[in-house]
């Protein structure tokens, strides 16, 4: 059709015929997306072709289809067919044998888009053609053509999305390899046995229907012609080979259950393939000899120990760590680990409060000791030291660490009301407060200070006794140990325990307010910036006590 199109412009366009020539010496218009489309439009197309066959399935893209079509659609007739070159134009009935053309491809077009998609696979021949020798000792190759024996299963797969995929197969190698498949081939054969008629087709069909995913499918039928399938494995990856697994399970592959455990258990998992095969342990019922080496690192077998006792021990390591980088790596994990917030917390923690109180009270006995050991700092047998041991201030500061990160996983677990109360009744340590030097004793307020902001802040919610006991206790040491703090904060916000310790003092019966509010004023004209600022809570306790009635409500709404 193209040559009749060429000489015939020649008689008409003599003058023109030189312009015809290509460049770069083409003996044929160069290909071009257009050209393209138009000559692979212009092919004749049979009859089979446009007729779906029922035993043949053929792979359909719809958004290619669709963008085939629009694309021989704006063709014009003055076609380009290279870069700063036109062709002359065609004559009407060129024109309308393409536009028929383009018709009948537009609706072969339409059917491939109405038609659902299909994907076929067919088991490669070399495969087969020399089968292994249980195959061949089996005798169901015997006497047969092996054109007869290559490709006898049909295997339809339908996906939930509503795609499908044909798998061709063989009998064989879906007998030796599959128990589910081997049992409907086998009675498909009865069956064809039985009936004994020769116009009934030899091709067992089998369907599969609600396929999860068809590539995960298929992948799994190809590992059954794999001579060594944990090689494959390692390739595809663990969150693929867990999809695996489960399709061979479902089919009754041993064999690549087998190598799929095999492989799960050698490799590291990531959290969310961790889940995945919990989740899949959970659905599927493996056997016990062949799944008891991952089961033994997803779940603790035939053992004794709990979280209760984990936590318990974690908690006493760290209170008993010698080494400052390494007691604060462990204090952050193992809080994360214990606060319920945690994304680790998989059931409920049945954290025991009466290992975390044992905790408290052993370093409760070592600051004792301790501040026991700097008042006699004198004596001269206290400089008879190992060389090896830390200084007092340190060892100190350490103990009231662990106090304050106690305090923390207790206030998450809303189990700090009793720490109230035991600190509040410490009174050997406020007696040696007096006695001990500023640069020692402060490390004590820094515990106190942790408490009055819980209370301030709205989280410990403890009874008017126990606050009353702690204000009155430690309030008069947190006066003077202020200063100190304000030098050496280590993480503590000055101005929220300024706002804390005014809104705690505002919790008590206005009788102890008023004690407390005029020792801060005495000590505040005395000290002025090395005391808390209390100016806020002291104006809101003057308007409750000495103003009354509505001007009372006014002045604080404003």
């Amino acid at each position: 059709m193209e040559d009749s199109s060429r000489k015939k412009p020649s008689s008409v366009w003599e003058p023109r015929s030189r312009r015809r020539s290509w460049c770069c010496s083409f003996a044929v218009p160069p290909s071009s997306p257009d050209n393209f489309l138009v000559s692979r439009s212009r092919t004749p197309r049979t009859k089979s072709e446009n007729v779906a066959k029922p035993s043949v399935s053929v792979p359909n893209s719809p958004q290619s289809s669709k963008s085939g079509l629009g694309l021989v659609g704006r063709i014009d007739p003055r076609r380009i067919l290279s870069p700063g070159r036109v062709s002359p134009i065609d004559s009407d009935q060129n024109v309308e044998s393409l536009a028929q053309e383009m018709r009948t491809e537009n609706s072969a077009v339409v059917d491939s888009i109405v038609q659902p998609r299909v994907e076929s696979f067919r088991a490669p021949k070399e495969k087969y053609r020399d089968p292994p020798a249980s195959l061949s000792r089996s005798g169901s190759a015997v006497g047969c053509d092996k054109k007869d024996i290559l490709f006898d299963v049909r295997l339809n797969l339908r996906a939930k999305n509503g795609g499908c995929l044909v798998l061709e197969l063989n009998s064989e190698a879906l007998c030796a390899n599959s128990e589910v498949f081997s049992e409907l081939i086998v009675k498909h054969k009865k069956d064809l046995g039985s009936n004994g008629s020769p116009s009934r087709s030899k091709l067992c069909r089998i369907e599969v229907p609600e396929v999860e995913n068809l590539g995960v499918f298929r992948e799994t039928i190809e590992l059954m012609f794999e001579d060594n399938i944990s090689k494959r494995l390692s390739k595809i990856g663990v969150y693929r080979a867990i999809d695996i697994l489960e399709v061979s399970a479902s089919i009754m592959f041993t064999k690549c259950v087998a190598s799929c455990l095999k492989y799960l258990e050698a490799v590291p998992w990531t959290e969310e393939e961790e889940e995945k095969l919990r989740n899949l342990f959970i659905k599927v019922k493996f056997d016990d000899a062949t799944s008891r080496d991952v089961m033994a690192r997803l779940r603790l077998l035939d053992s004794v120990i709990s979280q209760q006792g984990v936590a318990s021990r974690l908690v006493w390591s760290i209170s008993t760590c010698s080494n400052s980088i390494a007691r604060n790596e462990l204090k952050s994990l193992v809080k994360g680990l214990l606060c319920k917030s945690s994304v680790y917390e998989k059931d409920h923690l049945d954290l025991s409060e009466e290992d975390l109180y044992a905790v408290f009270h052993t370093c409760i006995a070592s600051l004792v000791s301790l501040l026991k050991g700097s008042s006699h700092a004198v004596c001269p047998e206290t400089h008879v030291k190992n060389i090896t041991e830390k200084p007092l201030i340190e060892q100190i500061a350490t103990e009231v660490d662990t106090i304050n990160w106690l305090l923390e996983i207790l206030l998450d677990w809303q189990m700090a009301e009793e720490f109230v109360n035991i600190w509040a009744e410490q009174k050997e340590l406020i007696r040696m407060h007096d006695n001990t030097s500023p640069m020692v004793r402060y490390e004590l307020s820094r515990v106190s200070a942790n408490l009055f902001i819980a209370i301030g802040t709205r989280k410990l919610n403890c009874r008017s006794e126990t606050r009353s006991g702690l204000l009155q206790a430690w309030f008069g040491p947190m006066l003077l140990d202020f200063g100190w703090l304000q030098r050496c904060k280590k993480g503590l916000d000055m101005k929220m325990l300024e706002e804390a310790m005014g809104q705690a003092l505002l919790t008590l019966p206005m009788k102890q307010q008023h004690l407390l509010f005029m020792d801060w004023c005495r000590f505040f004209s005395k000290r002025g910036t090395e005391c808390p600022n209390l100016s806020k809570s002291f104006q809101i306790w003057w308007r409750r006590s000495f103003l009354r009635g509505s001007e009372t409500y006014s002045i604080e709404s404003r």
